[in-house]
């Protein structure tokens, strides 16, 4: 294990293997995503919003199997115009095996994700977390994510979030700031 230059941990573990999803193993994959994610995110996902997700951006998904092909993290993303304006990269859903936490698995998949969104020329990236989830806030706001909004009840277990954006291109971040309000934003 390596310390990258943001001080996180740059997971380079041997028995480990990081792996964009395939839709042609849906059936090898799938299950052990939603099993994986269920048990971390507190809001129940039906297998359509994992579909909508997987089918249309397979490509930005990554995922972290052991040596069996056993599923020990995954980063679920998308990536489209953000209200008819910038090109806006979600990081929808990111899970890693409460056994293997701590070992730089989280940031290398979600620097995976960030990669892959920017190649495709992303403006920003955002999402959302809980706001008592401080391993997930540190995580992001290590990686440059900022805090922009507090979302008050935000999932249906009734905590609230905020979301975090990182503004990857310069005057994105003043470009939103001129659009009209939106309560849904």
């Amino acid at each position: 294990m390596t310390t990258a230059i943001d001080g996180s941990k740059e997971a380079s573990l041997p028995d480990l293997h990081y792996i964009q999803y395939d839709p042609d193993k849906e059936a090898q994959y799938l299950s052990a995503i939603r099993e994986l994610i269920s048990k971390d995110l507190s809001e129940p996902y039906s297998i359509y919003v994992y579909r909508y997700f997987l089918y249309q951006w397979a490509d930005l998904c990554y995922m972290t199997v052991d040596a069996s092909g056993e599923l020990i993290g995954v980063v679920v993303c998308k990536l489209e115009p953000h209200r008819g304006g910038p090109m806006r990269g979600y990081i929808a859903m990111l899970a890693v095996k409460k056994e293997h936490r701590g070992r730089g698995i989280a940031s290398k998949l979600v620097r995976m994700a960030m990669d892959g969104m920017i190649a495709k020329d992303a403006d920003e990236i955002a999402l959302e977390t809980e706001i008592d989830n401080i391993p997930s806030l540190k995580l992001y706001e290590r990686l440059g994510f900022l805090r922009t909004k507090r979302l008050h009840r935000y999932y249906l277990n009734g905590n609230s979030a905020y979301r975090l954006v990182l503004y990857l291109k310069d005057g994105v971040a003043l470009k939103q700031s001129q659009m009209p309000y939106d309560p849904l934003y």
